[in-house]
């Protein structure tokens, strides 16, 4: 059996979530699948696959095996498109991952647009509000908002964004005045579920430590979606990314509080590992997406308006 084809259908039944998927994607039976399984466990000497007749489970052997042969099928491929030089068309499968809510605003229309235009190339956009090791998981591109700690990245700027707290007008004329943090103590707060009880802003004038304000919160969201929707009716404050409240700010649904308190501006990414933007299909979504997002960002910028 060939080992790099074996390689494949491995990543592809991790990926797919079953032999059975597996096989209906490469057109083979779900037997070959795991035929092909046992061939890599043999040769490797362990069990890479925890198999039920439902569902599989990577070992932790299977975990760091499946990442190598990510990487090495991604080269190979890379490989190939820098072989056939700038004449190559882009072809093949890009991966992308983004945050959930900037994957699905901003760019999960663009990649729509791009694969109307390239039919030759198709996607895969995982959103995870995770960091993503793009070697190990096999990422072509990934946007980030934040500060970059990975300098093996090739880094492709689009824009910048705030965290801003906001509330409906509503809301506000009905409670009390809210002119510096402490005062959110006095207010009902919608809460994101991975930081519940407090948030923390930049350092008052002259100082270097930043002010964290604890408080109790009368919702707790694990939907960023469902976190604006409940300010937006009125059932307190909330904190999001400018980028996703920017709508609801542009008509008059939510009003920005403590811009002056707010941390600096974020910057928002578009990364690449080194080498991959040498790859047809890698290439010709950056030199796609990154003018048309550096538009939409900014778009959205001026439509939470100025801090």
């Amino acid at each position: 059996m060939d080992r790099l084809d074996a390689m494949n259908v491995f990543v592809l039944a991790v990926d797919e979530g079953s032999l059975a998927a597996a096989g209906r994607k490469l057109g083979r039976s779900p037997a070959a699948v795991s035929r092909a399984i046992a061939f890599l466990e043999e040769r490797v000497g362990t069990e890479l696959l925890h198999r039920t007749t439902r569902s599989i489970k990577l070992s932790e052997e299977g975990e760091r095996y499946v990442a190598i042969c990510r990487r090495v099928l991604t080269e190979l491929e890379e490989a190939d498109d820098i072989a056939a030089g700038p004449r190559a068309a882009p072809r093949g499968t890009l991966a992308i991952t983004a945050p959930v809510v900037s994957g699905e605003m901003v760019l999960r229309p663009i990649l729509d647009t791009f694969l109307d235009a390239y039919p030759t190339v198709s996607a895969k956009l995982l959103l995870f509000d995770r960091a993503v090791n793009l070697i190990e998981e096999g990422i072509d591109v990934a946007l980030r908002i934040g500060p970059l700690s990975d300098s093996a990245m090739v880094a492709m700027k689009l824009g910048d964004v705030r965290r801003v707290v906001v509330a409906a007008p509503r809301y506000l004329n009905q409670h009390p005045r809210i002119t510096e943090p402490g005062d959110l103590a006095k207010h009902q707060i919608v809460a994101m579920a991975h930081l519940p009880n407090s948030w923390t802003f930049a350092p008052q004038p002259g100082s270097v430590v930043p002010r964290t304000v604890q408080f109790t919160p009368r919702l707790v969201i694990n939907s960023t979606y469902a976190a604006v929707a409940s300010a937006v009716a009125g059932r307190g404050l909330a904190r999001m990314y400018s980028y996703q409240v920017a709508e609801q700010v542009q008509r008059g649904e939510l009003d920005i509080v403590l811009s002056g308190d707010e941390d600096p501006e974020m910057p928002v990414h578009l990364i690449s590992p080194q080498g991959r933007l040498s790859v047809p299909k890698v290439r010709a979504f950056t030199d796609f997406a990154v003018p048309r997002l550096k538009k939409q960002f900014a778009v959205l910028k001026k439509a939470i308006g100025p801090r």
